[in-house]
């Protein structure tokens, strides 16, 4: 047998568990990053969905009502409920159609 050291002599235990441990930490750390809740995204999102929502209500809302006090003084009644409430729609359409084609910040 010779005394000369082989190309495979085996790990030291320490540096076997050196090496799980910063395996394992990196493991965590990656697990960390992708579990992180996505906040900002969510939360533009829902505000972005209120805000059509607020819009579209709004719009049909306040057209109804301004038509409906035209047509109690104006003595209209159903147009300028129907025309008021039309054009509420309309607006509101357009509101939301420039908020979809802004670009994001």
């Amino acid at each position: 047998m010779s005394n000369k050291p082989s190309d495979r002599e085996p790990i030291g235990e320490d540096a076997r568990i050196d090496a799980l441990d910063q395996r394992l930490k990196a493991a965590r750390e990656r697990e960390e990053e992708r579990s992180k809740p996505q906040v900002q995204g969510a939360d533009a999102n829902y505000r972005m969905g209120n805000r059509v929502l607020a819009d579209l209500i709004g719009g049909i809302g306040g057209g109804a009502l301004i038509g409906w006090v035209i047509d109690r003084f104006a003595g209209t009644a159903p147009w300028g409920l129907l025309v008021m409430m039309f054009l509420g729609i309309i607006v509101a359409f357009r509101n939301i159609f420039r908020m979809a084609n802004r670009p994001p910040d």
